[in-house]
């Protein structure tokens, strides 16, 4: 018997079953499972969390779990819960599970100044980092991840952002040539373009050139087969219902994120083409040593000199491979968080034409291209756009951590249990799972005021534009999109100053508008995370119509 093929005859025995599976089945093994679930479950003690009021579940297996992964508004239904229940309540999940919603700025802040050692990734957020990126810095938790942290800061900090502004406004100025070629060809003076598939591009090649000396050339048209593998992620599709399954259930439980679904393949070509990059960005590394005038320091060059420190605090030889092979956490950052932002800024200033004329009539009052300095602080209204644009379409949805120790957490103001009565703090065990819903968070009218669903750049020039109790949540300016605390975004200071520089050089050249009118509806759809879409465009497509500014 040849046992070599062993794993193959499981794999290709496993994908039958899972091909003939049919709804019936798999609910069939989820109460299955819930059964075995409660009956574990059962005899344990009582739990010491305090017991909040919540929601009930549409079913004894889901909870509210089916609703929450099919809903395009999270946030909006946090929200609700939270007006009916309190700041913090508790939502029934999948096969029994609990999970408490925080909606509390004290709350939150708590906690996320607790992060990776009181509070840690659930094991199914943690399977999907790991199977997905590697057992990096979005994995590390503790002393690991502050000195995986501590070791490549240098990068990312305003010294670093400042000595590559210029290699950000060349890639964006090819962005320039080529919407005004596009324009020029048409012949009708206008042209519609795919903004979503060009803020990739643009955020792609600005981040491989400034963050790792490297050029991915998606901007030249330079064929790339890591560029082949992100586009199908925008590819129009239908997923099957057992990949839709196994993506939902990989939530809840680790070993889901090993099932074989089409999403899964794409996933691994992708990392695959990611390490094959990473080597070629160690050999940019070597030769940046080597080079003594290079003022510009990469992530990779830093890693590496951090491990041959001789210092208590140096990372291990293991962690430096980990974050040099699997580089593509703060690649995909860029290509998905930044140019989800940048996509929607442009989309909203489409929108609101008022808002994009008077950010022009800012923007061209300064001759040329602005410092990083003079980019920071001498724009008003366009740092307000870009922080109205985090606070409104926030790329990141929800926060999910685990008690990793018994906890108490305060709250702003009391709210009531299942028993009736009021508390102004929490009691969490070991293991209680907590979630925090950014969107809820940043557009809560109990927290932003009557106005809080409404794109309002002025909101950030005004002495009273910013409620009392928005100033009450920390994170980047009173917004949680960077998150917040020892997880904070590392690169926020680069996102934030690349989404300036692409605003500044398209506004000042161009004249957004929507294709179909300023009622355009937009979906949300699952790139690598979720994303903006025109509704009944194929794909993830946010087509706006682009004219050249002739003053």
């Amino acid at each position: 018997m040849d046992t070599a093929s062993t794993p193959v005859r499981i794999y290709t025995t496993f994908q039958a079953l899972v091909r003939s599976a049919s709804l019936i089945d798999v609910v069939t093994g989820l109460a299955f499972v819930w059964a075995i679930s409660a009956a574990i479950r059962a005899p344990r003690k009582q739990s010491r969390t305090t017991k909040l009021r919540g929601p009930k579940g549409s079913s004894l297996l889901f909870g509210v779990s089916k609703e929450l992964f099919k809903s395009p508004d999270t946030g909006s239904m946090f929200e609700a819960w939270s007006k009916e229940y309190g700041v913090a309540y508790e939502l029934p999940m999948l096969l029994g599970q609990k999970r408490i919603i925080l909606c509390d700025p004290k709350a939150v802040a708590y906690l996320f100044s607790r992060d990776t050692r009181s509070y840690v990734g659930t094991p199914g957020h943690k399977a999907a980092v790991a199977r997905m990126i590697g057992k990096g810095l979005l994995y590390a938790e503790g002393e690991s991840h502050r000195r995986q942290r501590r070791s490549m800061a240098p990068s990312f900090n305003s010294a670093a952002v400042r000595n590559s502004s210029s290699a950000i406004y060349k890639t964006i100025n090819k962005l320039k040539v080529a919407w005004q070629a596009s324009i020029d060809a048409n012949g009708s003076g206008s042209v519609v373009l795919d903004v979503q598939k060009w803020m990739n591009y643009v955020s792609l090649d600005a981040f491989g050139i400034a963050g790792f000396s490297y050029d991915f050339g998606s901007l030249d048209g330079t064929p790339n087969p890591m560029i082949s593998v992100l586009d199908a992620f925008a590819a129009p599709s239908s997923p099957s219902f057992w990949d839709k399954s196994v993506l939902f259930l990989s939530n809840f439980f680790p070993f889901a994120v090993n099932v074989p679904t089409s999403r899964g393949k794409m996933l691994d070509k992708l990392r695959s083409r990611m390490s094959e990059i990473c080597e070629i960005i160690i050999e940019n590394a070597a030769k940046e040593q080597e080079e003594a005038s290079n003022q510009r320091v990469s992530t990779i060059r830093l890693l590496l000199k951090a491990e041959d420190e001789d210092s208590d605090q140096r990372i291990t030889r293991e962690e430096v491979l980990a974050q040099a092979r699997f580089m593509r956490v703060l690649f995909i950052a860029s290509y998905e968080t930044t140019a989800i932002t940048m996509t929607w800024a442009l989309f909203e200033l489409a929108r609101h034409p008022d808002i994009q004329t008077k950010l022009r009539k800012e923007l061209l009052s300064f001759g040329g291209e602005p410092s990083y300095d003079q980019l920071t602080t001498g724009f008003p209204y366009l740092d307000a756009v870009v922080q109205e644009t985090l606070r409104f379409r926030p790329a990141a949805q929800e926060r999910v951590r685990q008690a990793n120790e018994d906890d108490v957490i305060p709250l702003s103001e009391p709210v009531r249990t299942k028993s009736g009565e009021l508390v102004d703090s929490i009691a969490v065990e070991r293991g209680t799972v907590i979630g925090i819903s950014i969107p809820c968070m940043n557009r809560s009218e109990a927290t932003w005021g009557p106005d809080a669903k409404v794109f309002k750049p002025e909101r950030w020039l005004e002495p009273d534009g910013i409620t009392k109790k928005a100033r009450e949540v920390k994170g980047h300016r009173h917004v949680l999109t960077f998150s917040d605390g020892p997880r904070t975004c590392i690169g926020k200071l680069f996102a934030v100053a690349e989404i300036k520089m692409v605003l500044l050089i398209v506004i000042k050249n161009f004249v957004l508008e929507m294709r179909n009118g300023p009622d355009t509806k937009v979906e949300m759809t699952r790139g690598i995370k979720m994303r903006p879409k025109v509704a009944g465009e194929d794909g993830i497509k946010v087509p706006l119509r682009v004219r050249p500014y002739k003053g």
